[in-house]
């Protein structure tokens, strides 16, 4: 380990800063956010550290560098663009046991600053010991992706509970699931974080109230249309922090490979004319799960309230007294339309976008004629089977066989195939796609063959 990490505190400490253009700028700004005692020694300085100091932010030093600038310090950071001047005041400050950061030589710093994932009161620091700084950044992207905004927030609120908390529940195991309950729950982070302290306090004392063991909840997830790329940053945390994930056939293998390892799994996927678990039974496993006390994440391909049934779960869940949240989803039709080249608006083509379902006969009639007006792109869900009633339909509502359709079978995944033609010729077009296949009709079409990407 070259260097020990170590998080120091320099509120209202003497840091020096030598140097006073882009890069000293982005040290003192990280410095100024710690709340040290900053000054500035430069020559020449841009223009915010002027706006600084006349905020009484910091104190420039319009000087050259002289060792005796370090003597009350308990930080210097070198970031002149002269290296000789850099490595002198390295060596100034290890002869007074100071710490020193150098912008251009690390492997000659007593000090390095890491790149920083900040949801303040929680910091994530990643170094490469100067080795490879671009590789430091890169996990810092990634990171700051996958930790949510809210997360400083429910940090500083566990600060103020650890007290209680001690006292409530004397075992550590005790103690241990009451925090991972707290740091889980996801409607009292988004409530910290929209500032309702009271709301806050209402869940908090939930928590302390009820027995920790019967505490579940269920999260509705939409996993997107396959391609494991288009599940939303907060899809990928709830699957990550799940004790069950009850999914179905729509749910791409790409992305349930990015379930949590040793989250149970429970499989009720429906198949056409063929359902493995009634909806009623999906929904007493989602009951029965959260109710002993279990993280549940229901994930259902696409978006869960376009055409996924979702609303009937929750609506189960609803007069049961278990929590509920819902993380939407990439729709098949926003995503298998991407991927397929097909806009589904178009300012000479297209004014409006219709979502309808494909399951013509079970739903009840529709309003064909409206469906085949122009300047509109409709999208078919699960109408494969209703092809040709569809076709049927259109034609005799008006609409010209000639208008341009797309079949898309797979969409998004590596196996995504395009069957694409005219209205009069959809029924032909059907037998040789395969479910799940997703069925595009409009003028926006015709635009594919100039547009294809995937």
């Amino acid at each position: 380990m070259n260097y020990f990490p170590l998080f120091c505190d320099l509120h209202r400490k003497t840091v020096l800063l030598v140097g006073g253009g882009d890069v000293a700028e982005r040290k003192a700004r990280l410095l100024l956010k710690a709340g040290a005692d900053l000054r500035v020694c430069a020559t020449v300085f841009s223009s915010p550290f002027y706006e600084w100091q006349q905020a009484g932010k910091l104190t420039l030093l319009e000087k050259r560098f002289a060792p005796e600038l370090i003597d009350d310090c308990w930080l210097v950071v070198a970031a002149t663009n002269d290296r000789e001047v850099n490595q002198q005041i390295s060596a100034c400050a290890e002869a007074r046991r100071v710490f020193c950061n150098l912008v251009d030589a690390p492997e000659l710093a007593s000090a390095i600053m890491p790149s920083v994932v900040e949801r303040s009161p929680l910091l994530v620091a990643i170094s490469s010991a100067g080795a490879a700084p671009v590789m430091a950044r890169l996990l810092r992207e990634k990171i700051e992706a996958l930790l949510p905004q809210h997360l400083g927030k429910i940090t500083a609120w566990a600060g103020v509970l650890r007290p209680r908390v001690k006292a409530a529940f004397k075992q550590p195991a005790q103690r241990r699931r009451f925090w991972e309950k707290l740091f889980q729950h996801d409607r009292l982070a988004q409530t910290l974080a929209n500032g309702d302290e009271d709301r806050a306090q209402q869940l908090t004392e939930t928590l302390f109230s009820e027995p920790l063991a019967t505490r579940g909840e269920v999260v509705l997830v939409g996993a997107g249309p396959g391609d494991a790329g288009l599940l939303t940053l907060k899809g990928l945390q709830q699957i990550q922090q799940a004790d069950v994930v009850v999914y179905d056939r729509l749910v791409s293998d790409e992305v349930m490979e990015l379930v949590r390892r040793d989250a149970e799994r429970i499989f009720v996927g429906k198949r056409a004319g063929f359902h493995c678990v009634p909806q009623a039974a999906i929904n007493q496993i989602l009951l029965e799960q959260a109710k002993q006390g279990k993280r549940v994440v229901r994930l259902k391909g696409g978006d869960p309230f376009i055409f996924g049934r979702g609303a009937e779960e929750l609506e189960a869940l609803a007069g049961s007294g278990v929590p509920f949240s819902v993380v939407p989803g990439i729709t098949a039709a926003s995503g298998c339309s991407a991927y397929s080249g097909i806009p589904l608006t178009h300012r000479d083509y297209a004014q409006s976008v219709r979502l309808v379902t494909g399951h013509v006969q079970k739903e009840g009639a529709l309003d064909w004629q409206n469906l085949a007006a122009e300047k509109q792109t409709l999208v078919f869900y699960m109408g494969l089977s209703q092809a040709t009633e569809i076709q049927r339909q259109l034609m005799a509502h008006g609409m010209s066989g000639e208008m341009p359709v797309a079949l898309v079978e797979n969409g998004t995944s590596t196996r995504q195939r395009v069957f694409s033609g005219s209205l009069d010729r959809l029924a032909m077009l059907a037998e040789q796609a395969q479910s799940p296949s997703l069925i595009i009709v409009g003028r926006v079409v015709a635009l594919r063959d100039r547009l294809r990407w995937f």
